[in-house]
């Protein structure tokens, strides 16, 4: 029997393929498990548009990162810390304080999560913060930090 997958299987195959198997494990492994389906051609023409669909709209969201990356390229906010003798600041702005900073600022709603620092911002100056909007695009943001008067 020809089986379409429906999730990936170590002994079977990956997501999407279409394979021989037995007829008595597709019967009672496979086709109750949700493993697969049988490979009728309805099946396998709706998987083919099923397929499609999700290849448009992964596009779609791909384009909108890049298009929010695109304008988020040349934004800055401004982070006041206390500075204490020698310029020696207390403590560091953590991603939370920075996501916090961007909604305020900016207007951007952004987890925490998707921020990502190369180094900690525990001095005087600017910093580079990445923000995670898709597998593929990160955009950057410039993090100032100033001292608090």
């Amino acid at each position: 029997m020809k089986v379409i997958l429906l999730v990936d299987d170590r002994k079977l195959g990956k997501k999407g393929q279409i394979i021989e198997i037995n007829d008595g494990y597709a019967r009672n492994y496979v086709l109750p498990k949700k493993v697969g389906i049988e490979a009728t051609p309805k099946n396998i023409n709706d998987w083919k548009l099923k397929k499609q669909h999700e290849d448009k709209v992964a596009a779609e969201k791909l384009a909108e990162a890049e298009a929010l990356a695109a304008e988020l390229k040349d934004k800055q906010v401004v982070a006041k810390m206390k500075v204490g003798a020698g310029g020696k600041t207390f403590g560091s702005v953590s991603t939370k304080e920075i996501a916090e900073l961007i909604k305020q600022q900016l207007g951007y709603d952004f987890d925490k999560k998707k921020l990502v620092l190369k180094d900690p911002a525990k001095g005087i100056g600017g910093y580079q913060v990445g923000i995670k909007l898709h597998p593929e695009v990160t955009a950057q943001i410039l993090l100032n930090v100033v001292e608090e008067v």
